[in-house]
């Protein structure tokens, strides 16, 4: 199997990770999960996070082929338009993403805005097959956290978005609209069917009690054994009542109404009004 080279990139403000997927035979390359720096107290966008990259990217000489989103985000925006009009590659999500729009497009009466997914250059279905370079990298359908959540086995790698975390942080929310605690441990059982040897590569690091560095990479061998919601053969019923449980203690991401109107229309912000600015909702009693 193929060892893709994988470049990271770690966001604080958002604890996000990024990265960079390089074919090491043709230096082509895919982007996972951008950030565009946001500022929540001033509106103000700018791409410091997103520049880094580039400039990753254009000292190794390589080929952007893909911008790939893991799922619709509700705590960064995406940098994807401004990644594909400095480095090319096409924007690509999974195909689910037309739910998450419909359900978001009603939540902030965004009537201009489409539902069938048109924003992104490609959307992938469960198992869909593609090239990164002659890297073969494959789409898994991994919802619960979304409807939409994609994982992306490339080689030896995949990327899970926000369907994991780290062993001891544990795993992803599920009581965003559409959102399904069930779904999202059958989803985790269909990564734990990969080699145990494959590396695991997290959206998300936080730092639990007890830990001072943040982890961007696992193994599927170690979430088995170790991850504290699903690690150890945990039941599907014992995961969906600590899920349902843990998420009612949570409160929302600070950044979740900015970032999921910005998200699911591929990154691009909403378009001008008629005084040339361009505006987020934030629906009030609403969520």
């Amino acid at each position: 199997m193929t060892t893709p080279d994988i470049l990271d990139f770690f966001h604080e403000d958002t604890n996000t990770f990024t990265y960079v997927v390089i074919d090491p035979a043709t230096r082509h390359a895919a982007i996972v999960d951008s950030v565009l720096d946001y500022c929540a107290a001033s509106g103000r966008t700018h791409t410091k996070a997103a520049d880094a990259v580039i400039a990753a990217v254009r000292d190794r000489g390589l080929t952007i082929d893909w911008i790939l989103e893991t799922h619709v985000h509700a705590d960064h925006l995406s940098a994807a338009p401004y990644l594909q009009e400095k480095l090319g590659g096409q924007i690509a999500i999974g195909s689910h993403v037309r739910d998450v729009q419909k359900i978001f497009t009603q939540l902030f009466n965004a009537n201009g805005v489409a539902t069938d997914g048109s924003q992104f250059g490609a959307l992938f279905d469960d198992g869909t097959v593609f090239n990164i370079g002659e890297l073969k990298a494959k789409a898994i359908h991994t919802p619960g956290h979304t409807p939409a959540c994609m994982s992306y086995l490339i080689g030896d790698a995949v990327f899970v978005g926000d369907t994991l975390f780290s062993p001891d942080f544990g795993t992803a929310r599920c009581d965003f609209p559409g959102g399904d605690a069930r779904a999202l441990y059958q989803s985790i059982q269909k990564l734990f069917a990969l080699p145990d040897t494959t590396r695991v590569f997290l959206c998300h690091d936080y730092l639990p009690e007890g830990r001072d560095q943040y982890i961007h990479q696992t193994t599927i061998g170690e979430e088995k054994a170790n991850n504290i919601h699903v690690g150890h053969g945990a039941s599907e019923d014992e995961f969906v009542k600590m899920r349902t449980e843990r998420d009612a203690t949570l409160s929302m991401p600070k950044l979740i109404l900015p970032s999921v109107q910005v998200n699911m229309r591929a990154g691009r912000l909403p378009e001008p009004e008629d005084n040339g600015i361009r505006y987020v909702k934030i629906p009030l009693d609403a969520v």
